[in-house]
């Protein structure tokens, strides 16, 4: 959980049809897309997290653009959003950005920041 300056983040926020074959077409979807991303030079982590009014954040980080462009590329991560349009999604955005500061805390003395 320690950032690193250079990293590039992408902040996919949706919310998902209400319905049982959106939501089976989804899990599909996302359990490829998981294993894919592992697969890319520069992964370094994703997270999904739920909210209570039911929109998710997934955060991919990636170690450089590189990383992050490799993956924003591969034909069958852009098929999945083809087909996240078609079938599972009510809405989306996407937000990506490098990380310029970082900075983190740990209860076990850990602690690091880099950048301005």
């Amino acid at each position: 959980m320690q950032p690193q300056r250079g990293q590039v983040v992408t902040v996919f926020r949706s919310r998902l049809r209400r319905d049982e074959r959106a939501l089976a077409a989804y899990a599909d979807h996302a359990a490829r897309m998981s294993e894919l991303a592992r697969a890319v030079p520069g992964y370094v982590e994703h997270k999904v997290f739920t909210a209570e009014d039911g929109e998710r954040v997934t955060l991919v980080t990636f170690a450089d653009r590189e990383g992050h462009e490799t993956w924003a590329r591969d034909p069958e991560h852009r098929e999945a959003q083809r087909a996240g349009v078609r079938e599972y999604y009510e809405e989306y955005s996407i937000s990506v950005g490098a990380v310029e500061r970082a900075s983190s805390w740990a209860r076990d003395g850990r602690a690091e920041a880099t950048g301005g």
